[in-house]
This record gives C-alpha cells, sequence and structure tokens, in this order.
C-alpha cells in the first residue's frame, strides 16, 4: 500500500480513499499485483534469461507470454473500468508495431464499456444542472449512444427557446460517470508506484523519467473529467480549422453544460474505420486516410495544438451532400485529451520530417538529438549507417509492402543492427508521450482504412508544402535559424579543424572501432562465464561440505548452483 509520505501532490488523498473504502482498497490491490506479476515475468524472460543463454529459448514463446499477459489485463481493464481502459485503448491502436495477435485481445475495449445505470445518470446531470432533467431538454434518451471509460452519452433534443437562439435542436449530452474522479484518484496512486518500481530498472531508466511521464499522463487524466476544459479545448480547435472545410467540429451548447456534463451539437456520422458505409456513400477510404494523416500533420507541425485521442470511435466522416460526390469532412469528437507543441519542439519535429521526406541519415540522427530523443553525447556514427541502411532498403514502403518481405530478411537486418540501437543513450522525453501516442494511433487507423496505405505518400507533400512556406512564418523562421546555424558552423570550420590537429600532435585523438568493441564484448562474455564456472564450483563444494549436516542448506546451495552452471554449459550461449 502506498504511504503518505515521499508522494506526488494528491498522492496523500488516494492513500485515504485507500484506507477508507474497502472497493477502492480492493481495486487498488488487483491493479498492483497485475503490475507486479508482469513486470517480474518480462524480468525475468526479457533481462535475466539472456543473461544465463536462455536468450532465444525466451524469444520462441514471446509472442504466446505476451498474447497471455494481454488477455489478462483485457480481463482486468473491462472488469475495473477507470484509466485502465484508456491503458487497454493505446495499446490496441498499435496496429502498425503489435503483432495482430496481441491487438485482438485488447479490441473489445476501443468502444465496449458497461453503461452506468440510467438513474445514476439522470441523478448526476440533474445535480450539475441545478433543474430536473425534463425541464433542461425536450427529450432525453435514456440508452446510451456510446459508453466511454469515463464517462457516456446520450442522445437528446433542446427546448424550443435555446433550440431557437442556437439553431441547433439535436444534441449529445456527455455525463461523467458518478464517483469517477475518486477511481481516477486511485487508478493513478497505482500508476504511480509502477511508475517508481520501472524507474529502478537500468535498462528503463537510462532511457527515460517513469515517474514524469506518469504524471504527464496523470495531468491529462485529470483534464478529461473536467467537461469546462474540453469545452474550451473544441472552441479552441474549431477556431483553428475554422477555414478548412475538411474538418468539423460540434458545437459547445454552454447553456446545457458543467464540470461533469457537456452538451453538445449531434455530429454523428460514418464511423471513420467503416469501410463498407464509407464506399456505399461513394466516399473512397484512401483518401480519408490521406486527408487524416494531412489533418495530424497540420495540428502538429502547424497549429501546435492536436487531438492527443483520435481512436475510431472519436473520429466521423462526413459526406459533403449531393452538391460534392465522394466529398466528405473528418469531424473529430472528445477534445478531453489534447496535446500541445514548443515553438522549439516544433521547430525539432519540422527538422525531422524534412530528414525523413529527404532520406537523409545524417539529418535524421540530428534531429533526433535536438529533439532530445538521443543524447547528445552518443556516438552517432554506426547509428547513422544503420538508418541509411534502413532508408535504402525500406524507405518509402508502405505496410503492405513490408508484409511481403521475407521474415528472414528483416530479422537479419534487425539482427545486424540490434546491438547499435540497444547501446545507444535512447530516452523519451515527458512531452512526447501524447504526440507518440496521437501518431501510433492514426497510424493505426489509416491501416484499418487501407493496408497499402503509404505514410510516406502523406509526409513528402506536406514536408514540401513546409519547405515552400506553408507553414507560415514559423517556418520561415526556423529555415532562416537553420541557415544560420549552418553558416556559425562554417565559420568555426578553420577554429574545429586547428584543434583536431592539436589534438592529434598530443596523442590526445580516440577513435572508436565497432568491430574491435564487439570482440571486447566477446571478450567480456567470457570472463562473465569464467566467473560463473568459478561460482558454480564454489557453490557445489560448499554444497556437498555443509549437506551432511545441515540437509536443508546444503540442499539450497546444490540448487543455487545450477543457475551459474548453465551460464556456462548452456548450448543456446552458442552463436
Amino acid at each position: 500500500m502506498p504511504t503518505p509520505g515521499d508522494e506526488p501532490p494528491g498522492a496523500r488523498e488516494a492513500h485515504d480513499l485507500v484506507q477508507r473504502d474497502p472497493a477502492l482498497r480492493a481495486r487498488y490491490r488487483r491493479i498492483m499485483r497485475f503490475a507486479a506479476r508482469t513486470l517480474v515475468l518480462l524480468w525475468w524472460t526479457e533481462l535475466v534469461a539472456p543473461r544465463f543463454g536462455l536468450g532465444r529459448l525466451a524469444a520462441r514463446g514471446r509472442i504466446r507470454r505476451l498474447q497471455r499477459v494481454a488477455r489478462r489485463f483485457h480481463d482486468l481493464a473491462a472488469d475495473l473500468g477507470g484509466l485502465m481502459i484508456k491503458v487497454g485503448q493505446f495499446l490496441s491502436s498499435r496496429l502498425d508495431v503489435l503483432p495482430p495477435e496481441i491487438t485482438r485481445e485488447l479490441e473489445g475495449l476501443q468502444d465496449e464499456v458497461a453503461p452506468e445505470p440510467i438513474a445514476a445518470i439522470v441523478a448526476q446531470a440533474e445535480r450539475e444542472l441545478g433543474i430536473p432533467l425534463d425541464r433542461a431538454f425536450a427529450s432525453f434518451e435514456t440508452t446510451p449512444i456510446a459508453a466511454a471509460s469515463l464517462g457516456q452519452a446520450h442522445r437528446a433534443r433542446l427546448s424550443p427557446g435555446i433550440a431557437a437562439d442556437l439553431g441547433v435542436e439535436n444534441v449529445v449530452v456527455k455525463v461523467l460517470r458518478p464517483g469517477i474522479e475518486q477511481i481516477v484518484e486511485v487508478d493513478l496512486a497505482a500508476l504511480r508506484r509502477v511508475g517508481r518500481w520501472l524507474s529502478r530498472v537500468k535498462l528503463v531508466n537510462r532511457r527515460t523519467d517513469a515517474p514524469a511521464l506518469v504524471e504527464e499522463f496523470a495531468t491529462t487524466s485529470l483534464e478529461e473529467i473536467d467537461y469546462v476544459h474540453e469545452a474550451i479545448n473544441v472552441e479552441r480547435f474549431a477556431a483553428i480549422f475554422a477555414d478548412d472545410p475538411r474538418v468539423g467540429t460540434p458545437t459547445v451548447v454552454w447553456e446545457r453544460s458543467a464540470r461533469r456534463l457537456l452538451t453538445l451539437s449531434d455530429v454523428t456520422a460514418i464511423k471513420i474505420t467503416d469501410v463498407a458505409a464509407l464506399q456505399s456513400a461513394g466516399i473512397d477510404p484512401n483518401a480519408v486516410a490521406a486527408e487524416l494523416a494531412r489533418a495530424t500533420f497540420e495540428q502538429i507541425f502547424v497549429a501546435g495544438f492536436f487531438h492527443a485521442d483520435p481512436h475510431p470511435g472519436n473520429i466521423f466522416v462526413t459526406p459533403a451532400g449531393d452538391g460534392d460526390p465522394g466529398g466528405f469532412a473528418l469531424t473529430f469528437i472528445d477534445f478531453g485529451m489534447m496535446g500541445e507543441i514548443t515553438d522549439e519542439l516544433k521547430d525539432g519535429l519540422r527538422q525531422f520530417i524534412f530528414a525523413v521526406a529527404a532520406r537523409d541519415a545524417r539529418g535524421w540522427v540530428a534531429a533526433t538529438q535536438r529533439l532530445g530523443v538521443l543524447l547528445p553525447s552518443a556516438d552517432t556514427v554506426e547509428l547513422e549507417r544503420a538508418i541509411s541502411a534502413l532508408f535504402d532498403r525500406f524507405g518509402g514502403m508502405g505496410v503492405a509492402e513490408l508484409t511481403r518481405i521475407d521474415p528472414r530478411e528483416l530479422e537479419a537486418f534487425a539482427r545486424q543492427f540490434s546491438e547499435v540501437i540497444r547501446t545507444l543513450p535512447f530516452q523519451l522525453p515527458e512531452s512526447f508521450l501524447l504526440l507518440v501516442r496521437t501518431i501510433s494511433l492514426i497510424s493505426g487507423v489509416t491501416s484499418a482504412l487501407n493496408r497499402d496505405f503509404n505514410m510516406w505518400d502523406a509526409v513528402d507533400p506536406f514536408a514540401r508544402t513546409l519547405l515552400n512556406g506553408g507553414g507560415g512564418g514559423a517556418t520561415a523562421r526556423s529555415i532562416g535559424r537553420e541557415a544560420v546555424s549552418i553558416l556559425s558552423a562554417v565559420a568555426r570550420l578553420p577554429q574545429r579543424v586547428d584543434a583536431l590537429a592539436t589534438r592529434i600532435d598530443r596523442g590526445e585523438l580516440a577513435v572508436r572501432s565497432p568491430e574491435v568493441e564487439q570482440r571486447l564484448r566477446v571478450v567480456d562474455g567470457s570472463v562473465r562465464r569464467t566467473s560463473s564456472a568459478i561460482l558454480a564450483a564454489g557453490l557445489l563444494i560448499a554444497g556437498a561440505i555443509i549437506r551432511p549436516g545441515d540437509e536443508v542448506l546444503g540442499t539450497v546451495l546444490l540448487i543455487a548452483a545450477a543457475l551459474p552452471a548453465l551460464h556456462v554449459i548452456a548450448p543456446w550461449r552458442l552463436r
């Protein structure tokens, strides 16, 4: 159980809630048991087993092992609801990264959440509005059209007076689930504890600050349960795309909205991943995928304010009407989770997209350093070679093309450069949490629309637009700063050459050789196996000597000798 001391803000309240409410205490314990078992399993199979030469054995069962974990998490999240559903939604949308065997286990969490009893919803709505529901609306459907992890939505009709003033009659009323604030606090307390566990794992803490990521997730989660904040987001997003006929949003009905209740104009249309319905309406799914990619890039690289939860349930495709056959607009809903990008981060992302569009490996490495994903101190010579090979072989391919490549070729490529990637100091800055989520979700949606859709084709024209000034003054400033940077580097070149010559004269120049380093790693492995042999022999001898006088301790020592012995003799270590 968490203790009040040494906790982030809000942890004391969560601790008190857990202590007072048996149901919340049981919820907290279930989450922690699942997290502990999963982390121990992954620690053993991904870290410990390879050290004893069992890496190949562990790798062979990885998919089945992850399937079992995903299935258990699905059951846990579906039963508990709350923020656990949000975690499952993110994982289920990683169609571009995770195998379908895993995402299928979590698909049901995308839209299917058990609704709250209508009596509780009506009571919550009347508390927020301060008037009976039959006075607030001309009609209110008791069956929800959607039930999400934090709230649920019902169709309704506005009273004639308000409808005439706003020009809107049919609305959707979002009502926060009663008691969800307490559930969110407890879930965040559990996630914070897991974050502290991960911060003690070297493989994780050298790449990212897990507790900081949890705190950023906590901030966005708390914003999601404040519907006034969401209403402000809707209007800000609508203002950004006011002149774009391809992007739409609902209208906020402020007269019938409060912190736990939000009323919006009903914009329900074709779900974006319903390919059959799109084709029946004469809309090309590939055009929808391209437009979704374009709108996403516009949000991220130009506006710097983006929808951070664009899963299929939150995007509709609205046909343009008889005057524009095949025309459509993307209508976004659910603006509780939004992301913002600073001008500095935006400039770094532009540099990154330019490098990808140009297949420029050196530019790609520089961009990752500028974004903080790769620390500036990293030796990037081998990384640049790996990315260059990646661009040369796989650059420009779509998902379908990649799936047709011989798996043995992909495996050989990954094995060739895996050591390079694994040894470099990558990290995930906190500001990337929502951005990575958004790109992952959009990639999954475009793949669902058309497996042949090529994100490279969407990136290229957008990058050219930015280079031609389509990004406005910010792009011009970015290119200007890049030009100043280049001129500055040229100006410093003679001085740097002189410094290099001085270091050579003093014998201070260090040259790195990946081949030599690989040989040293082999020698290091031999030393480790020798140490394991000594340890195994010592334990065996100690066990044999002690066992006649202390059978229990002697047996334990003999069994313990098996682990270092496996490291020495296991055939899987031979490569």
